[in-house]
């Protein structure tokens, strides 16, 4: 089936079973192509809770799918990919946080919303790359135990010096395997370029960075930059939102040379948006203690909108 025949069956479907369609920018160029709303994990979060859709396709990885449906109890979510995982949702441990917080009386969970359901029963507050510093900023706590990912834990502490962070030793293995040679090699092809960065990345690789944000962050800076040339260290299924936030401005994006494809959201096909559509396969279940998991999701939801 050709693209414009398959959209147009999705489109059909959509109105049938009055679904709509939410991608995460890291998903494949074609599959944006197909959803209603393009975002990061924060704004597919929010928009989530406020679309009057009875079904929400979401097209990302499970851990996201489990945000929306605790977010929206009463509706069906939809993942077209059930195999499509984060290893960073998985690799913090429940009696390393359990020993941290018998350390310490003042102390505020602070977890990633790349994580889940059962990580987010153990933690006080979630938070995404792009409302994690105002987020603990806000927390009255002093001592921060930061899961899964040490990397954004690490970058928030420096925003935050005022507090003390404990971090867990988990990460995004695409942006933790990304290497300054690269980035560097980038810069000497492309002197005028500006090196932009998600805090994901390594401390050593957001030392060469011009610009530090979430995904969101990234894109807004880009249309709005003066600068022609970017290297743009995060994965590539962004560059189509950048592409389209600067039309008709001649920008142009340079990858790391080993690209950085994450290949669970790489799973995320077109045609396997059309079949979960048409077969309601996929249907994410409502974690189990759903109400201990989203109380960190509320409470994330109130304070980023103080």
């Amino acid at each position: 089936m050709d693209f414009t025949t398959l959209a147009a069956e999705i489109g059909r479907l959509k109105e049938e079973k009055d679904a709509v369609i939410l991608a995460h920018y890291y998903v494949p160029a074609e599959t944006q192509a197909l959803a209603d709303y393009v975002g990061d994990s924060f704004y597919l979060a929010r928009l989530a809770r406020t679309l009057p859709n009875q079904t929400i396709v979401l097209c990302g990885v499970n851990f996201m799918a489990e945000s929306a449906k605790m977010l929206n109890p009463t509706r069906t979510v939809l993942l077209p990919d059930p195999t499509a995982d984060c290893p960073m949702a998985h690799m913090v441990r429940k009696e390393d946080v359990e020993a941290v917080r018998a350390q310490y009386d003042d102390l505020a969970v602070v977890c990633y919303i790349n994580s889940t359901a059962e990580v987010k029963t153990w933690s006080d507050v979630c938070v995404t790359s792009a409302n994690a510093v105002k987020v603990v900023r806000e927390l009255p706590q002093k001592n921060i135990l930061f899961i899964p990912d040490m990397h954004l834990g690490h970058y928030v502490s420096l925003q935050v010096p005022e507090k003390h962070f404990i971090l867990n030793r988990g990460y995004c293995p695409i942006h933790h395997k990304m290497v300054p040679a690269e980035v560097e090699a980038l810069e000497m092809a492309h002197p005028d370029a500006v090196v932009i960065a998600h805090p994901e990345c390594t401390q050593e690789l957001l030392q060469e960075a011009d610009f530090i944000g979430s995904t969101k962050q990234m894109i807004d800076y880009v249309a709005k930059s003066d600068a022609k040339e970017f290297i743009v260290c995060t994965v590539i299924g962004v560059q189509r939102e950048m592409m389209l936030a600067t039309q008709g401005a001649d920008k142009r994006f340079y990858f790391p040379e080993t690209t950085p494809i994450c290949v669970n959201m790489a799973k995320v096909t077109p045609d396997k948006v059309l079949a979960c559509l048409r077969d309601n396969t996929g249907e994410v279940p409502m974690p189990t203690n759903v109400q201990a998991a989203t109380i960190p999701l509320e409470r994330m939801l109130e304070l980023s909108a103080k």
